[in-house]
């Protein structure tokens, strides 16, 4: 049976790119056949990965069956995957955020979650000797990756394991990070084609706070502005994107990646009091800056306070 390899709902570059990463690994030296999936529309930078390295954009899907095989990426949160997925067979989770507890295997299974700034870190040293043998679209992949998830190495979720792996991937392709990134991040930040419910769940994971359910959603651009000038309507959009995905609220946090700080929208008084109790803020007014706020994974989520 073909093992199905993905990551989380709304894929961003790593939930993307690290699925197909894997799924070559345990095909070509594994023996184990496995092809990459998403779960939803890939995000523009993603998009853009995939154009930009040659791939095919992954099948994506909509569900598990029971005993399907799945090798889950960049999540451990049930939340974040199909609802059916501890009917599946999981053999493996390779993941670097929190571990949120809920899943249930069929027998003991490999866990592999570091506290490293990407999951294609994370594969790069699980492959050992045969990262080497990575063709240049797989290394192209698994440094956009990375430049992705420590947004050029500026995230405190960084390491320097990351580092220097990005920078060795780069030299290999022959490539200057700096200008890989820049392209990677022009992708991100246009946002033009994008409607404000797709932007509201662009990037966005689900995660309840002291009895709420919060829909935090991230948009890291080095174009804020575009963002931000469609704020009354991105306002506007989170009350039925609530109501439609089940949660109490959307928090939106525009990243501003340039000036490393970020932007958090303030529809309501359920969020002003989430800006002054979690970050310490002063909000007048329908939105707030947050100097210095970058990761939802390391500053965002683990603050969040109601």
């Amino acid at each position: 049976m073909t093992i199905q390899v993905f990551g989380h709902k709304s894929p961003d570059t790593d939930s993307t790119g690290s699925p197909i990463i894997w799924a070559w690994y345990l095909s070509n030296h594994r023996d184990q056949p496995a092809e990459a999936k998403l779960l939803g529309e890939p995000s523009a930078e993603a998009k853009f990965m995939l154009n930009r390295w040659g791939f095919d954009q992954p099948a994506i899907i909509d569900g598990v069956a029971a005993g399907d095989k799945v090798v889950i990426i960049d999540t451990n949160n049930p939340a974040e995957l199909p609802d059916a997925i501890n009917d599946a067979d999981i053999i493996q989770i390779i993941d670097h955020h929190k571990l949120v507890g809920g899943l249930e295997t069929k027998a003991p299974i490999d866990i592999t979650i570091k506290p490293l700034a990407c999951t294609a870190t994370i594969m790069h040293n699980l492959m050992g000797d045969n990262a080497a043998k990575m063709p240049a679209n797989i290394k192209g992949a698994m440094l956009s990756c990375i430049i992705s998830d420590t947004m050029e190495f500026r995230s405190p979720t960084t390491t320097g394991q990351d580092r220097a792996i990005a920078e060795q991937l780069a030299a290999d392709l022959g490539i200057s990070v700096a200008d890989y990134a820049a392209e990677m991040f022009a992708a991100k930040s246009d946002v033009s084609a994008f409607t404000d419910v797709e932007l509201l769940r662009m990037d966005s994971k689900e995660y309840a706070v002291d009895g709420l359910k919060f829909r935090v959603s991230v948009l890291e651009t080095t174009a804020p502005k575009m963002v931000l000038d469609r704020k009354a309507d991105l306002l506007a959009a989170m009350p039925g994107v609530a109501a439609e995905d089940g949660v109490d609220q959307v928090l939106l946090f525009v990243v501003d990646i340039l000036n490393e700080e970020a932007t958090l929208l303030v529809p309501n008084d359920l969020v002003r009091g989430v800006a002054e109790k979690s970050f310490g803020a002063s909000v007048e007014g329908d939105s707030v800056v947050l100097p210095g706020i970058l990761s939802r994974k390391k500053q965002i989520i683990p603050n969040l306070k109601v």
